[in-house]
């Protein structure tokens, strides 16, 4: 992890004319809805506005849930991306395969991903679904999880027929009997609130560091060159977080939330499940955890095949732009340094 020393020279006459962001989006009547945090800085427009000032433009390219992490790293390794808010496992990808990469900052505690079985099947475990056909879209944040559940039952992959299918087709798929099982994210609980599935087995069960973690990344390249940018990129997910965290403005968030394709109640109930405050869902702190995850991620996805190459999940780390933005916001100690519990 990078000292807590913040940049500070601009990038002058060698500034972009352009930077961009890229982030998961969803069409809402006729506009594009970008998902989490992203959404809050465009719809802020702080961060266009400062961008304006020194004569660069801010683009955001949305990126489909279908396409979702192999698009961003195919962006960044082409430079058409400078930053992406997204998951843990595909940017070991990346830097693995190498493509340089910072995490400049944490997005909060982790999602979880849900094992939902179709009905007709009587499944009650991981074990019970040996043989079966189990949709999983491969190489996305949800495969890690899916792969620990495997291992920690002394299970291997090739004791079912994996399915390699994107999200989107994914109820398609369970209702017309294509598929036995699936690996999704909250998309599970929509799933089985429409009666094709239940779940029967989340990482809410497994240990904390079992969850899909997303942050916002960026191109190693940018980020040496551009530290000044980097910092109001940094800043403006910072003010996004602290907006969010505000329990005045909960159920805002919940209703941005719901705009994608998820139903107002099961982000609500997704949300209720969380052991920690409200405030701390939008953490951009960077914890002991966050760092022990991303090694724990780096080791486990080489040790099981799913990458070639070790990743320096220190290197990967880069805290000195939170640092300094919450120190300039008047933000330190808003979020806890150490690990969270308590009620929501």
């Amino acid at each position: 992890m990078t000292g807590g020393l913040a940049a500070c020279h601009r990038s002058g006459a060698n500034a972009p004319q352009t930077v961009t962001l890229a982030s998961i989006a969803y069409p809402d009547q006729g506009h594009q809805v970008y998902n989490g945090l992203t959404g809050v800085v465009v719809r802020d427009g702080w961060l266009k506005g400062e961008l304006a000032k020194r004569g660069i433009a801010l683009a955001v390219t949305p990126v489909p849930t279908a396409v979702g992490a192999p698009l961003i790293n195919e962006g960044f390794s082409a430079k058409r991306i400078d930053f992406a808010s997204y998951g843990d496992f595909p940017a070991i990808i990346a830097v693995a395969g190498g493509v340089p990469l910072k995490l400049v900052a944490p997005l909060g505690q982790g999602q979880d991903v849900y094992l939902v079985v179709r009905n007709g099947i009587n499944a009650h475990s991981i074990a019970d679904l040996k043989g079966k056909r189990i949709a999983l879209h491969r190489g996305r944040p949800w495969e890690l999880p899916f792969s620990k559940l495997l291992d920690a039952n002394g299970l291997k992959p090739t004791d079912f027929t994996i399915v390699n299918i994107n999200p989107a087709a994914t109820p398609a798929a369970l209702a017309a009997g294509s598929v036995d099982a699936a690996v999704l994210l909250n998309d599970g609980l929509l799933v089985e609130k429409k009666g094709i599935g239940h779940v029967i087995w989340s990482t809410a069960q497994a240990p904390a560091d079992w969850k899909m973690r997303a942050e916002l990344f960026g191109r190693g390249g940018f980020v040496s060159e551009h530290p000044d940018l980097t910092q109001l990129v940094v800043d403006a997910y910072i003010r996004a977080a602290a907006w969010s965290a505000q329990d005045a403005n909960r159920e805002q968030v919940i209703q941005d939330a719901s705009r994608g394709f998820l139903p107002v109640d099961i982000i609500r109930k997704e949300y209720a499940s969380a052991t920690y405050p409200w405030r701390e869902r939008f953490s951009p702190i960077f914890r002991p955890d966050v760092g022990a995850h991303y090694h724990s991620v780096a080791a486990y996805a080489l040790a099981h095949g799913l990458v070639h190459d070790q990743v320096d999940a220190d290197a990967l780390l880069d805290d000195r732009f939170v640092a300094k933005a919450l120190k300039d916001q008047k933000l330190e100690g808003f979020w806890a340094a150490g690990s969270v519990s308590g009620t929501h």
